[in-house]
């Protein structure tokens, strides 16, 4: 299965962090440095899907797409959940019918491109947020 069309999902939600700023009680320092993290992280959680995937590590594969999920929903990075979402889904659909070391690979065909190019469209968005927020 491909990655579905998530061009109706918006890229980032500012309400999500707008709400854990309101539960928190925090000021904008706390959501400055969790964006931070999610940023500075996302590299290396691609790079393990990556790995995972090319090399037909199911656990492996598994794992990094939960965190690269769970983060990504953490921070309102909707696209890339939705994506997230989808990967997740393909793996424990297809690995119990083909062999994790032919089918991880073909999903890193499928997925890892149009993941790519949703984080480096979300890091830019965050980014600029983050920047906005700063001037204010």
């Amino acid at each position: 299965m491909a990655p579905s069309d998530d061009a109706g999902r918006p890229l980032v939600d500012p309400s999500v962090l707008d709400r854990l700023r309101v539960e928190l009680a925090e000021d904008e320092g706390y959501c400055t440095v969790f964006v931070g993290n999610f940023i500075d992280y996302l590299p290396v959680r691609i790079g393990k899907l990556r790995l995972a995937l090319t090399t037909g590590d199911l656990p492996g594969a598994v794992d990094a797409v939960l965190s690269l999920k769970t983060s990504s929903q953490m921070v309102g990075a909707e696209r890339l959940a939705g994506l997230a979402i989808d990967l997740e889904r393909s793996i424990r659909e297809g690995s119990p019918r083909k062999e994790p070391s032919v089918a991880l690979p073909q999903l890193a065909a499928d997925y890892l491109r149009p993941i790519n190019v949703c984080c480096r469209q979300t890091l830019n968005r965050l980014e600029s947020q983050r920047s906005a927020g700063a001037r204010r």
